[in-house]
């Protein structure tokens, strides 16, 4: 018996595999849909482009998206994330700080992350920034298909997150959806694997 099964043990393991990828391609296109709008501390908008000092169009939508939840009263604190990537100039956190300053949010209830380089980094930074003004929850604001690994990091941390996806973040083609969730995937399994 125990011979018969480890002759077979490659398409156990390739069993194995298939059934992770597919549970994971269930939890990020599930979790992409709807939020769960309820008040926390703090609105997160993760980072996307800027351009010159100006958030890029996919960055835009988020940020109107974070000034819609704070004006409905939904948190206090609002928390943009991301580093300067290749532009010396600005970084994103600090293009959406300025932004939602632009949009009406007073100064006083922004926090800008200007530091990190990806999710992971964003994660970690926003959750030392929310214990060090102790708050515990958030409204996260990205794309859909990015709530999945966002609410695993931030969960990994120890804050509550609540999926604020931005309206219309599915890409309108089912090929560049295809590409967003499998790019999810990727990201996810790889920030696994670097934890243990």
């Amino acid at each position: 018996m125990a011979a018969r099964f480890l002759k077979k043990w490659p398409l156990w393991l390739l069993l194995a595999i298939g059934l992770y990828f597919a549970a994971i391609y269930r939890n990020v296109v599930g979790e992409a849909g709807g939020d769960r709008l309820q008040p926390a501390d703090a609105i997160v908008v993760f980072g996307a482009a800027e351009y010159d000092g100006r958030p890029s169009p996919v960055y835009k939508a988020r940020l109107d998206y974070a000034a819609q939840l704070y004006s409905r009263g939904l948190a206090r604190i609002v928390i943009t994330t991301g580093g300067a990537g290749a532009d010396p100039h600005f970084s994103e956190g600090e293009v959406g700080r300025d932004y939602l300053r632009a949009q009406g949010v007073p100064d006083t209830q922004l926090i800008a992350e200007t530091q990190s380089s990806d999710t992971a980094e964003s994660a970690r930074r926003v959750a030392n920034i929310m214990r060090a003004n102790h708050m515990n929850s958030c409204l996260a604001v990205s794309d859909g298909y990015h709530m999945f690994r966002i609410r695993r990091m931030l969960g990994h941390q120890g804050i509550t997150v609540l999926a604020a996806p931005r309206p219309n973040s599915k890409p309108p083609s089912f090929w560049k959806r295809e590409s967003a969730v499998w790019h999810e995937i990727g990201s996810y399994s790889a920030w696994v694997l670097h934890l243990t």
